[in-house]
């Protein structure tokens, strides 16, 4: 083989899935349309945000890239929902788009084991058996061998772009779309269908009103993504935030009929939480504005993003309604908004490894699976590398419950239950988020990363350094008295926090700011904690019967043909994924348990 894993695609999952399997030693090769948009941050300039910053902090604390490369180019921060419970905060920053992008390709390039290579893959390499994966081929007439594969071609395949009349196959706006790749896999047998996203605007600073607007600034001090910083130390920039108008829907009303995603040229469904303009307009016409962020796309940039007016209506009317706004009345627009259109895999395809059940060491991650966003994206590429390199090893893969990790609710929901719109992570989506929340999740996967070789002895030792630190905070807590009682008891009420307990018991005050904070959080949702716990070690007992490959839902007497349906068409992996399948009765999992504890004696 000319190498042991290729993965196709420089985005988001790409970086991390060529890193993850390069770090273990494996030799691999990115191969990707053009190394000038590798790590390119296409829509939004930012990195986090509600359950996605949960994402960002599992891919570094297993390892991964992105916490990194976002500590080292954010130009604002901000912790969201910091007046909320624990258990829905999560960091977000905006990032300088430019010097991301960059840092992300200088990382790849630095790699050992690691090989670039800018090509078009345009088919999916076969042994004569029919069924194992052993490379690609390109554009330009290469064959390249590989033990494993990982697809990540994220809005490029077969992608094409919107903006009024004009559509264009491209992937981005002014890049060519892969051609070919799509009509390989529906050849070896994938469904497929389309998807639509997009994204908005970009306007020159100097051209903006900033008095017309709410400045609002980043947080102090940052508290970093990686668990490898103690402190982020970076220049803040604000972000703005303006309102639409009547005006504004009126101009869109008026032109409704011009938007390709009502006039059917658009056929694929777009993302239900994130709609364009138009789109928020028709299908909300009693809201009287839309709140609109004005966000920078990085210190060396004049460009501004306009979060919150996604559009693929025509430039002359995006320019019409863009104006419309207050404190955009001049604005100059450098970048129109456009949707985009593209390929994705059915992802009850796949395994919950993410290997393709139709082929073996075939691996799909990103958008390429139905899903949106870069950190949705970034997690699934990690998982993927990480599981190709287990596959070469011959080694159980890599696969994460969803009591331990969002990434394991979002790959469970995806094999499981498949979507028909870009699938976004909520924090609504985990049934165990007070245990998943960020800042505690090197403690739940770092010891994983470690086993499989990707974590220092460095970050190992400030783990468990850290753990010795919340155990004396814990025992100092037990040990000191605060209005007549234990001190950790106190802590549970609503008006007591640690900033009071310290002035009766100064040596809370030895302890660093984000001990303290998780100490306290912690204690005073121990009972809510050991509640989930309890409902978690029930629901791993499920997922701990293992269904086997070969099981013959025909043999089962009883079982409704639905049920049956459902169970041959996703092949789960377990009982507990059985239970979580859409339209499998709860009696039908009864009776599956009973002929899976005959077969195993």
């Amino acid at each position: 083989m000319d190498y042991d894993v290729i993965v196709i695609g420089g985005g988001h999952a790409g970086i991390e899935a060529s890193l993850a399997a390069s770090r273990t030693g494996y030799s691999t090769l990115l191969i990707t349309q053009s190394l000038d948009t590798i790590g390119r941050l296409s829509c939004n300039p930012a990195i986090g945000g509600l359950a996605k910053g949960n994402i960002v902090r599992e891919v570094d604390a297993m390892g991964g890239q992105m916490g990194k490369l976002i500590d080292a180019t954010l130009v604002q921060y901000r912790i969201l929902n910091r007046r909320r419970g624990p258990a829905v905060q999560a960091p977000r920053a905006q990032a300088d788009k430019f010097s991301y992008s960059r840092l992300a390709k200088e990382t790849l390039e630095h790699q050992e084991h690691l090989s670039l290579f800018m090509d078009t893959v345009t088919g999916i390499l076969v042994e004569k058996d029919g069924r194992t994966v052993c490379g690609v081929s390109t554009g330009r007439g290469h064959s390249i061998t590989a033990k494993a594969v990982v697809v990540t071609t994220g809005t490029f395949m077969d992608g094409r772009i919107f903006i009024g009349e004009y559509d264009a196959p491209e992937g981005r706006l002014g890049e060519e779309r892969a051609f070919g790749l799509g009509d390989s896999l529906r050849t070896m047998g994938f469904t497929t269908a389309r998807l639509k996203t997009g994204t908005c605007a970009r306007v020159s600073s100097r051209s903006l009103d900033f008095s017309k607007m709410e400045r609002q600034d980043g947080d102090e001090p940052i508290e970093p993504f990686s668990f490898d910083d103690d402190i982020v130390q970076r220049t803040q920039i604000p972000c703005w935030i303006t309102y639409t108008c009547d005006r504004t829907h009126q101009i869109i009303r008026d032109n409704i009929s011009r938007s390709p995603l009502y006039g059917g040229k658009i056929v694929g469904k777009g993302p239900r939480y994130c709609p364009s303009i138009e789109d928020k307009v028709v299908r909300f016409p009693e809201r009287e504005r839309h709140q609109i962020f004005i966000e920078p796309e990085g210190s060396g940039t004049d460009e501004m993003y306009l979060n919150g007016l996604s559009s693929s209506l025509p430039e002359d009317v995006q320019n019409d309604f863009i104006h419309s706004v207050p404190g955009l009345e001049n604005a100059q627009v450098m970048r129109p908004a456009y949707a985009v259109e593209y390929d994705f895999v059915f992802p009850t395809q796949l395994k919950l490894s993410l290997e393709s059940k139709l082929y073996d060491n075939l691996f799909f991650a990103g958008q390429t699976n139905g899903t949106s966003g870069y950190e949705e994206a970034a997690c699934q590429g990690l998982i993927a590398g990480i599981n190709a390199v287990q596959k070469i090893r011959k080694e159980e893969p890599l696969i994460l419950s969803r009591t331990e990790a969002y990434t394991g609710v979002l790959i469970d929901d995806l094999v499981t239950k498949g979507t028909s719109e870009p699938y976004r992570m909520f924090t609504s989506r985990a049934e165990y988020r007070l245990s998943l929340r960020h800042d505690t999740c090197d403690i739940r996967l770092t010891p994983k990363a470690d086993k499989l070789g990707l974590c220092s002895p460095e970050r190992m030792q400030r783990l468990e350094s850290k753990l010795d630190l919340i155990a004396q905070l814990k025992q100092v807590l037990k040990d000191s008295k605060f209005d007549g009682m234990n001190a950790a008891a106190a802590l549970k009420r609503p008006e007591i926090d640690l900033d009071k307990i310290s002035e009766n018991v100064p040596e809370v005050n030895k302890f660093s700011e984000n001990i303290r904070e998780l100490v306290q959080q912690d204690i005073k949702y121990e009972g809510y904690i050991g509640r989930e716990d309890r409902q978690a070690e029930r629901f791993l007992k499920l997922d701990n019967l293992i269904i086997p490959p070969d099981f013959d839902y025909r043999t089962m007497e009883g079982l409704s043909e639905e049920s049956r349906e459902k169970l041959e068409k996703i092949l789960p992996e377990n009982l507990g994924q059985a239970s979580r399948i859409s339209g499998v009765r709860t009696s039908d999992i009864s009776l599956l348990l009973v002929y899976l504890r005959r077969r195993n004696g």
